[in-house]
């Protein structure tokens, strides 16, 4: 059986890395920050305690679910030949009201809709994964389906 990868673009890599060695240089302040909670007594009263203890777990949660991310990533570099892949913006007219937007098609743990970053396991994601500009596409949403012409497609240049 072959192992599962989730294709990220290098940008969406770095950052975890970033994430990652930021993480790893704060732990020890909190773990100092929990044993100095922890001198001051009795634990069972001790908000600072229960404070620290509660973000260093918060901390190495996160590292983690970091870990495991990079763990299973896989860098897709897209090739420049006009098709939708992950690691490419595209240009796309909502048929609805003719407003137009630009996304960028990445990798699950990178997507963000507050920067226009969409994941290809999303249904827009999904609906538009290998089309060309000049497409006029379906995607069916949890509210309904709506129509999408795809105006440009072009490679990030991170």
């Amino acid at each position: 059986m072959q192992p599962y990868f989730n294709k990220v673009t290098q940008a969406g890599y770095d950052r975890i890395v970033a994430e990652i060695e930021a993480l790893k240089k704060d732990r020890p302040a909190k773990i100092e920050a929990l044993s100095a909670a922890r001198a001051l007594g009795d634990l069972s009263e001790n908000a600072e305690y229960s404070s620290a203890k509660r973000d260093l777990r918060h901390l190495e949660s996160r590292l983690r679910y970091l870990d495991k991310q990079l763990r299973y990533a896989k860098v897709y570099e897209p090739s420049d030949n006009g098709i939708i892949e992950i690691g490419k913006f595209v240009s796309l007219q909502f048929l609805d009201d003719r407003s137009e937007e630009t996304f960028e098609l990445v990798g699950n743990p990178e997507a963000d809709i507050g920067t226009n970053k969409i994941s290809l396991s999303s249904p827009i994601g999904k609906a538009l994964i290998d089309h060309t500009a000049g497409d006029t596409v379906t995607i069916q949403s949890p509210n309904g389906s709506y129509q999408v012409k795809i105006m440009n497609v072009k490679k990030s240049d991170q």
